[in-house]
């Protein structure tokens, strides 16, 4: 079963019409995008969009021996036309399926905003599934879905990174299954950064006109097991760290910081980060980071080692110059080894965050100088067994290893 995408760019198209803003400026050559619609064995028309017929001459291929056309979401505007020849567009209701001339089995998917997701099984088994932009299945966990995975999947990864993480836990997306990011939107600057944040998903982004075979082995982006995310003081760090794992299902949120009972302000920054978490995610408060570490399980989210590091001075006494001269320094050295041991050692995709504060101000305190040395030391060592390092600068990730 082949797909040629049509376009990948949302309803609006990328850029989009009159838009200023810099995305849109960027996006050009490969970055630029029509809507998003699916040409599936030459037969099946998943979408119907302006320019459909110019869009598969371009792309080599014809409208003339396209059977069926399904719409996935509605349709803001004027009404696209009709290429001579091609029949009229029309949509399968929630749960049902049909058998299109063409050989294909077509179920539609329920979703959770407006329009239908299709699953299509060609003529020899291979399984795709097409979801409509800013939708999400509904009805998995309770098993309205057939069990089983798909070879391709097409989603609204950037917008709705959710629903890649609703299949994943119920099996519907697995290590092999090819992830392409489609109704891309100015959202994510093109290029490079496009590829990091959808590779971080295991998904990627195609130019339009690319076909597909499907069941066919692709490079699936390796999600990095170690992620070490540094950055300053509102920087965006932890912003990028959660990003990096809403695509999955499952997420222990570990907060080393604890709730600080009294600090109005500590607590209003704990909510937000509360509030930017999906639902399905859990939450630990802890600083014993090792027991996490040599389990399996989903994956860890580790926000921030600078304040692990802070609990674990305090424990060595490293504040008093007497108690860390008489082995509170060899205790603090003990626990980071311990702990980067444990991040060596660890089975399980692990995301963490830190400060990084060695380029900043001197501080002006022995304890602080302490404390800046320490941490610049904690950072080396775990940078030292992640795949990945970013270094997050104005909300921007520079990736410096992996």
């Amino acid at each position: 079963m082949d797909v040629t995408l049509l376009g990948t760019g949302a309803p609006a198209g990328l850029p989009r019409p009159d838009c200023p803003c810099a995305v849109c400026a960027t996006s050009l050559g490969d970055d630029a995008r029509a809507a998003t619609a699916l040409l599936v064995d030459g037969a099946l028309l998943l979408d119907l969009t302006p320019g459909a017929a110019f869009a598969a001459a371009r792309a080599g291929r014809s409208l003339a021996g396209v059977r069926q056309v399904l719409l996935s979401h509605p349709h803001d505007g004027p009404a696209v036309e009709v290429p001579a020849g091609v029949p009229q567009p029309g949509r399968v209701p929630d749960g049902q399926e049909l058998t299109s001339l063409t050989g294909h089995r077509v179920r539609a998917v329920a979703m959770d905003a407006p329009g239908t997701g299709y699953a299509v099984t060609g003529p020899d088994g291979q399984r795709l599934l097409y979801l409509p932009p800013g939708g999400a299945p509904a009805g998995l966990e309770d098993g309205t879905e057939p069990a089983g995975r798909y070879d391709l999947v097409l989603v609204d990864v950037v917008g709705r990174p959710d629903a890649l993480a609703k299949l994943r836990a119920v099996g519907a997306v697995g290590p092999t299954t090819d992830v392409v990011a489609v109704h891309l939107d100015h959202d994510v600057p093109p290029g490079p950064e496009a590829r990091r944040r959808l590779a971080a998903a295991g998904a990627r982004a195609v130019p339009d006109g690319t076909t597909l075979t499907v069941g066919v082995f692709e490079e699936v982006p390796d999600v990095p097991r170690r992620t070490l995310l540094l950055g300053g003081a509102r920087s965006g760090k932890s912003v990028e760290a959660e990003r990096r794992l809403e695509s999955f299902p499952d997420v222990l949120y570990v907060a080393t910081g604890g709730t600080r009972g009294g600090d109005t302000e500590w607590a209003a920054r704990v909510s937000a980060h509360r509030e930017r978490r999906p639902g399905s995610w859990r939450t630990a408060e802890t600083c014993d980071l090792v027991p996490l570490l040599a389990v399996d399980g989903p994956p860890l989210l580790i926000d921030c080692l600078s304040l692990w590091l802070t609990d674990a001075m305090d424990s060595a006494g490293a504040w008093d110059d007497a108690v860390w001269a008489d082995g509170g320094e060899r205790t603090l050295r003990s626990r980071v080894a311990e702990l980067t041991t444990a991040v060596r050692a660890t089975r399980r995709t692990l995301v963490m965050v830190s400060n990084e504060v060695g380029s900043g101000i001197v501080p002006a305190t022995a304890s602080g100088r302490r404390y800046r040395d320490e941490l610049g030391r904690l950072n080396a060592a775990v940078a030292a067994e992640c795949e990945q390092v970013v270094l997050v600068v104005a909300g921007q990730a520079v990736v410096l290893r992996g």
